[in-house]
């Protein structure tokens, strides 16, 4: 790991991703300066003792040479805020940490590009690449040889088999699986629990097959 793991950090967001990146980093005894939140964040324990910003700005009392920021904003499909927040901060400078909960296993022969989280119960295999930024959550399986691009959200326990390709922007939902050798292009959505057996174009969005039962 590289010295900047030593700098303290700033969370932006105090929402549930946020609570989950601090408690990651808790567990890793972090230096947290500041969560910045424009709502309260009392109701959630794991923020205590922390200081408490609401103005994004007040970033900017810190040099961007002793900090590092981590973006706890959830991604949503087709939403760009969390890139638009990183990049209006990486144009100041500023750097995002990497962060990679105890619990996730990671091939020592996979790459983890800045900026990325992992969580816990994540299992990311020998060959794969993760991008900038990229989201990999709770008890994903991310396997052989996979290129995961920037910005991408892959949910709690989807699976991508051997050699799926993503681009830019794509957001995997909850439990979906996609098959070996598949390629999601830019912007593309997977529905949670959808099973993907053919490539996605841009923006292509695919929904799981849904049976209507009812009851008389």
């Amino acid at each position: 790991m590289s010295s900047s793991i030593l700098k303290p950090i700033v969370i932006i967001g105090g929402g549930g991703h946020a609570s989950v990146l601090v408690d990651i980093l808790r567990s890793q005894n972090r230096k947290i300066l500041t969560v910045i939140c424009p709502d309260e964040i009392n109701a959630r324990p794991v923020f205590s003792g922390i200081a408490h910003h609401k103005n994004d700005d007040e970033i900017f009392k810190y040099k961007p040479e002793n900090v590092l920021l981590v973006n706890g904003v959830g991604m949503l499909p087709k939403s760009n805020m969390r890139r638009k927040l990183n990049q209006y901060f990486l144009s100041h400078g500023y750097k995002f940490e990497t962060v990679i909960s105890n619990g996730a296993r990671i091939s020592q022969f996979a790459l983890i590009e800045e900026g990325a989280q992992v969580f816990a119960g994540a299992v990311i295999q020998v060959g794969a690449i993760v991008g900038s930024h990229s989201i990999i959550n709770s008890s994903t399986l991310i396997e052989h040889d996979c290129t995961i691009g920037n910005y991408n959200h892959i949910a709690p326990r989807a699976t991508l088999c051997g050699q799926v390709t993503t681009q830019d922007d794509v957001f995997v939902g909850a439990g979906a699986t996609i098959i070996q050798n598949i390629r999601l292009e830019e912007g593309s959505v997977v529905g949670a629990g959808a099973l993907v057996t053919k490539n996605l174009f841009k923006n292509e969005v695919c929904y799981p097959s849904r049976s209507d039962v009812k009851y008389n």
